[in-house]
C-alpha cells in the first residue's frame, strides 16, 4: 500500500486530488483509476471525521495514499484524524513558524508534542499491547503538511520551512491571491512569483512541496505540472472529485446532446 510519506521521498511525478464527495465508492473511483493518492477535505467538505474515517478505509481498500486536511489547527482534530488511521493531515492557514510548530506538535506524543494517548484507536488496531513501540512506530510514519495560503505565510515563508519536523509544504494559489487582494486571480504574476519564491524556501530547508492544480483543461493542467515540476515538485493534487466527475458530466451531455 503506498503512503504519502514513501510518496514524497521519491523522485517521480504522482498525482492525487481532492475528497469532498461523502462516499466510498468515489475514493474506489479515483484509485482504480490511475490516482495514487487523496486527500480528504473535512475543511470545505460538509462531513466530519466519521466520514472521513470511512473514506480513508476505501483508500486503504485500493492502495492508495491518503490524508486529510483538517479545518484548523487543532490539536484535537488532529489527533482524530491520526487515531483513525490517516498518517498525514494538511493544516490549512498556515502563516508563522509558531503556528507550524504547534501543527508539528500535534501529530507527536507526550512529553514533546501536543497528541493525546489512547491505546484504543484504529491506528493501532483498536487495541495497542506494546505502547512503547507502537508510538516509535507511529511516529516515525505520521507527519503534518502545512497548506501556505496567505500573504502573511508567504512573507514568514522561510521561518515556517525551517520547522524541525515538517513532513511537506503545500502552497495554496488561489487563496493567496484573494489574501493580495487580486480576487482569486491565481495566474497573476504577483501570485506566480510569490509562489515560487515559497517552492524554492521549502527547496533551500530540505521540505517536500506538493502543489494544488486547478486549472480547467487536461492540457493546462499539464502544463502547470510541467512548469512546478522545473521548480523542484514532484507531487500534485488534481482539482477535486467534484471538478472531475463534473468535467464528465459536461463532456458527456455535450457529445450526446441532439
Amino acid at each position: 500500500m503506498l503512503t504519502l510519506q514513501s510518496l514524497l521521498a521519491g523522485p517521480a511525478t504522482t498525482l492525487g486530488t481532492w475528497t469532498q464527495i461523502a462516499a466510498p465508492e468515489m475514493v474506489d473511483l479515483i484509485g482504480l483509476n490511475g490516482f495514487q493518492f487523496t486527500i480528504i477535505d473535512c475543511q470545505h467538505g460538509p462531513f466530519g471525521i466519521e466520514t472521513a474515517e470511512n473514506l480513508a478505509r476505501a483508500a486503504d481498500a485500493n492502495g492508495i495514499a491518503v490524508a486529510l486536511r483538517v479545518s484548523r489547527n487543532d490539536p484535537v482534530e488532529i489527533m482524530k484524524a491520526l487515531d483513525a488511521g490517516i498518517r498525514h493531515v494538511v493544516v490549512p492557514n498556515i502563516e508563522t513558524a509558531e503556528e507550524t510548530a504547534q501543527a508539528v506538535a500535534a501529530t507527536r506524543f507526550g512529553p514533546h508534542g501536543l497528541r493525546g494517548a489512547c491505546p484504543c484507536c484504529r491506528s493501532g488496531g483498536h487495541f495497542i499491547r506494546n505502547w512503547h513501540d507502537y508510538v516509535v512506530e507511529e511516529e516515525a510514519r505520521t507527519g503534518a503538511i502545512v497548506l501556505v495560503e496567505t500573504a502573511e505565510g508567504h512573507r514568514n515563508i522561510a521561518e515556517i520551512c525551517a520547522t524541525p519536523g515538517l513532513a511537506a509544504l503545500m502552497v495554496g494559489p488561489f487563496d493567496l491571491a484573494v489574501s493580495m487582494g487580486l480576487n482569486g486571480e491565481w495566474r497573476s504574476d504577483t501570485v506566480t512569483g510569490a509562489v515560487t519564491d515559497m517552492l524554492r524556501a521549502a527547496q533551500d530547508a530540505n521540505v517536500p512541496t506538493i502543489m494544488p492544480v486547478f486549472a480547467p483543461s487536461t492540457a493546462e493542467c499539464r502544463d502547470l505540472i510541467d512548469h512546478w515540476h522545473s521548480l523542484g515538485v514532484s507531487c500534485f493534487v488534481i482539482g477535486s472529485d467534484k471538478i472531475i466527475v463534473a468535467d464528465a458530466f459536461a463532456t458527456w451531455a455535450d457529445a450526446l446532446r441532439g
